[in-house]
């Protein structure tokens, strides 16, 4: 999404640049009517670039900073699972040990540290039980949420660019009104820029490849 709005606003900067650049043009100062034509193309493009920074402010503020912000919830995530994974490990150890000497005979000493080791298995195996119940519990819960969460950035990211391109093609359609021959296809447009370049071929200063 960060590349995309960055592509955009490279997209309007550059469109501006062009208009600027024909702007200064000396063509435009011997021909009134070219400069015409490239003024109203210089305010459409200003006003397309005007448009485009709405949209990817928009877009920065409802779909990057919002995705940005769930993002940072799953090293607190992982955190959790980690957590309960080292517990684990820990209730595995002492379950071990008592096992290990629930094996052996039943002699004082031995009752005695299986007495102990039972001690240290309990409040282990009562943070296991609590830690796996809570994510047994709120991991689904979370997977479940994710699409709900992302939906209206969805949808504000269609409404941006639902309404920039209705901009644009209310600018465009000025624009084409304002410096268009009606009436002429691309083909005939092909036929006459082929033509003039043909005229300039035909100049004895044209050196002949």
């Amino acid at each position: 999404m960060k590349k995309s709005t960055d592509a955009d606003l490279a997209m309007s900067k550059s469109a501006v640049k062009i208009s600027s650049d024909l702007l200064s043009n000396p063509l435009c100062e011997q021909e009134p009517s070219f400069l015409e034509m490239v003024t109203a193309f210089d305010t459409a493009m200003k006003r397309m670039d005007s448009f485009n920074q709405e949209k990817v402010n928009q877009i920065q503020k409802t779909v990057i900073e919002p995705l940005k912000k769930s993002s940072s919830v799953f090293p607190s995530l992982n955190m959790a699972v980690k957590r309960r994974e080292q517990t684990l490990q820990d209730y595995k150890r002492l379950q071990s040990k008592v096992e290990k000497y629930e094996e052996k005979e039943r002699t004082g000493p031995v009752l005695a540290k299986l007495h102990q080791a039972r001690e240290e298995l309990r409040p282990v195996k009562e943070d296991f039980e609590a830690k796996n119940k809570q994510l047994l519990e709120e991991m689904p819960k979370f997977y479940s949420s994710r699409i709900d969460y992302f939906k209206p950035s969805f949808e504000s990211l269609v409404r941006a660019q639902v309404v920039y391109y209705t901009e644009m093609h209310k600018i465009f359609g000025d624009l084409t009104a304002q410096i268009d021959r009606p009436g002429l296809s691309d083909e005939q447009r092909e036929r006459e820029n082929d033509a003039k370049l043909s005229e300039l071929r035909a100049l004895s200063i044209v050196a002949d490849d």
